[in-house]
């Protein structure tokens, strides 16, 4: 029973990661459009979760954990053509956030469905241990 237990603890933190991993996508999604409200101000800068293995000592199983959210410095501000906003430069010109909504939408995909085959393995654990004690009845 307890490698039922582990596996089922196994799949919760893959559930909890991927819960938070959708979490920063919808901040990055509702912050793509954002502009700074004054000029010289730079705009929502999209976020990237990393995570990291961490060891149960319960267990013995390695886990899955949110390690930090950071910046994405490695894509460029986007520039969009504002004459009329306060935080246009002398060329008309708003910096807007780094965020691609298509990126997004993918991530989102990706993490939706790594969300769903780690509740299938909680699912399909929970229900070998239901039927494991119904044999020993």
């Amino acid at each position: 029973m307890t490698d039922f237990f582990a596996t089922m603890k196994l799949a919760s933190s893959g559930m909890r990661v991927q819960s938070e991993r959708i979490n920063v996508i919808a901040q990055n999604t509702a912050n793509a459009d954002t502009a700074p409200e004054k000029a010289g101000d730079l705009p929502y800068t999209r976020k990237q979760i990393m995570f990291k293995n961490v060891l149960d000592k319960a267990s013995g199983e390695k886990m899955v954990a949110v390690d930090k959210v950071i910046d994405d410095k490695k894509s460029e501000y986007l520039k969009k053509y504002m004459p009329g906003h306060p935080s246009a430069d002398a060329d008309g010109y708003v910096t807007m956030p780094n965020v691609n909504s298509l990126i997004e939408a993918m991530d989102m995909k990706e993490a939706t469905k790594s969300y769903q085959a780690n509740m299938g393995m909680f699912t399909q654990t929970r229900d070998m241990m239901s039927k494991t004690v119904d044999l020993l009845r």
